[in-house]
């Protein structure tokens, strides 16, 4: 009984504080596309707040290089106490699921060639799901509240890890940028299989991403 009074009170503690999500991202400085991020003034959910767009036509590219995803450690990252395991986990699943996705609407190549894109993905933050709290606020009365009034808005849950990540894409022939952008990614506040270990919320976040990528560029 004890226990549990403990959990609920940290639990609302944690509500009534802004630090129970992970900072919005950022214009990186270390991002080779930086100069040209912009206040993404069409973005209401704090998902996608700044990025580059030129007016291309993407259904010219049937073809894309997708270099090996980088891990952001510049001093301005956002992945907080992530240890490094974890670093290294988001980055090779980001390749995997972003490859795999593309690959439904391009031929994966390796070499530069007309009608081919290149693919960037810069890793800069992560937040690991709060152990315990972080499904117990799925289920407890007051974090259900809230959860279910941050599903509705599309936002992020409360104690529920995410992925923060940057997005580059370049004619790979001419090497001239296409778009950027900078994005946060997280499962539906009440997603409560999202919560249950530490790397499961990003991991959702992640394959969300691909999804969003793949739709853009169809």
């Amino acid at each position: 009984m004890i226990k549990k009074l403990k959990i609920g009170a940290a639990l609302l503690a944690c509500l009534s504080l802004a630090a129970c999500s992970t900072p919005d991202p950022t214009v990186y400085a270390g991002l080779a596309s930086a100069s040209q991020l912009q206040p993404n003034i069409a973005d209401k959910t704090g998902r996608m707040p700044y990025r580059y767009q030129t007016n291309v036509n993407w259904s010219q590219y049937s073809r894309i290089i997708v270099d090996p995803v980088t891990v952001y450690n510049g001093p301005d990252n956002q992945f907080g106490k992530v240890p490094e395991k974890d670093k290294a986990l988001l980055a090779n699943y980001m390749q995997q699921q972003f490859t795999k996705k593309l690959n439904t609407r391009f031929a994966i190549v390796n070499v530069a060639a007309p009608a081919t894109l290149r693919l960037h993905l810069t890793l800069t933050g992560a937040k690991a799901t709060t152990a315990v709290l972080g499904t117990v606020s799925h289920i407890d009365v007051a974090g259900g509240l809230y959860n279910t009034v941050q599903a509705a808005r599309g936002r992020e849950g409360s104690m529920t890890g995410s992925v923060n990540y940057a997005v580059e894409i370049y004619d790979a022939t001419s090497n001239r940028l296409l778009s950027s952008y900078v994005t946060k990614q997280y499962p539906n506040a009440m997603n409560i299989g999202a919560s249950f270990s530490a790397m499961d919320a990003s991991m959702v976040g992640v394959r969300k991403g691909a999804d969003a990528l793949l739709a853009e560029l169809k």
